[in-house]
C-alpha cells in the first residue's frame, strides 16, 4: 500500500519537454527553408545527419523513464513518458517505414522526361536561374538508360484532344500540382514552371510541350532539379503524377 501523496516524477517531466523540443527541432529541419532559416540543401543535410540520432535518444530516454516509474510506485508521470515515447517513434517513422516497407532504389539522376531522344527544351528558364547548380542541358543516353530502368512507364502522352485543348488541360494539371507557371505560350503550346518539394522546399524546374500527332496531340513533360546529383526519384514521380492526372 502506498502511503502519502504521490509525487510527479521530475525525470518524466524533463524527458517530456526534451521530446517536445526534439519534435520541434525535427520539424524545423523539414520546413526551416520555407521560413528562410537556411537553404533547402542545408535542411536536408541536417535531417539526414540528426533525425535518427534524435529519435533514438528520445525513445531511449522515454523507455528508461517508464522503467524508472514502474520501479518507483510512489511517483506519477507515466502518461508524459508514454507521450515522449510516441514522439520518439514518430521521429523514427521514416526509418521504420523504410525498413518494413518495400525498399525502392532510385538512380542518382535529377532530370526526367517523357522524351529521352529529343527532350523538351527550356526557353524562359536558363542555367542562370536563381540558386541553380545543375545545368538544363540533357545528359544524353547515360541518363536515359538510368531513367528507363527505374521508370519504364514514363512515356509521351498520346491524346485525342486537339493541341489547343491538350495545352489547356496540361496547363490546368500543372497549376493543380502547385507549379508556378512561367513562360506560358499558348500559340507555341508550351509552358515552363517551378515546383517545390513538400519537405525542405527544393526548387525543381518543369517544361511541358504539346505537339500535333495523328488523331490528336502528343504531350511531353520534363522535370529537373536545380541542385543535387540525385533526387531520390522526386522528378520522376512528378512526371508520373502529371501523366496520371492528365489521363484521368
Amino acid at each position: 500500500m502506498i502511503i502519502g501523496k504521490r509525487k510527479i516524477s521530475l525525470i518524466a517531466t524533463i524527458v517530456f519537454y526534451l521530446s517536445i523540443a526534439a519534435g520541434v527541432a525535427v520539424m524545423l529541419m523539414l520546413f526551416g527553408a520555407a521560413i528562410g532559416l537556411w537553404e533547402p540543401i542545408d535542411g536536408f543535410r541536417y535531417s539526414r545527419q540528426y533525425t535518427n540520432p534524435i529519435g533514438y535518444t528520445v525513445v531511449g530516454l522515454s523507455v528508461a523513464s517508464l522503467g524508472y516509474l514502474f520501479s518507483k510506485k510512489q511517483l506519477i508521470g507515466k502518461k508524459k513518458a508514454l507521450i515522449s515515447l510516441v514522439i520518439g517513434i514518430a521521429i523514427l517513422g521514416p526509418l521504420i517505414n523504410s525498413q518494413l516497407g518495400e525498399q525502392i532504389r532510385y538512380p542518382g539522376i535529377h532530370d526526367y522526361t517523357t522524351d529521352m531522344i529529343n527532350p523538351p527544351q527550356f526557353i524562359t528558364l536558363t542555367d542562370e536561374r536563381e540558386g541553380a547548380r545543375n545545368t538544363l542541358v540533357y545528359g544524353g543516353p547515360e541518363i536515359a538508360a538510368q531513367q528507363l530502368a527505374a521508370f519504364p512507364d514514363i512515356k509521351p502522352i498520346m491524346s485525342t484532344l486537339s493541341p489547343d485543348d491538350a495545352y489547356a488541360k496540361a496547363l490546368a494539371v500543372g497549376e493543380a500540382m502547385g507549379w508556378e507557371i512561367i513562360g506560358a505560350d499558348p500559340a507555341a503550346h508550351r509552358f515552363e514552371g517551378t515546383a517545390r518539394t513538400p519537405f525542405f522546399k527544393f526548387v525543381d524546374d518543369t517544361v511541358v510541350v504539346v505537339s500535333n500527332a495523328a488523331g490528336g496531340s502528343r504531350i511531353d513533360v520534363r522535370s529537373v532539379s536545380r541542385i543535387g546529383r540525385g533526387d531520390i526519384g522526386v522528378n520522376g514521380l512528378r512526371v508520373r503524377e502529371f501523366i496520371s492526372l492528365f489521363n484521368q
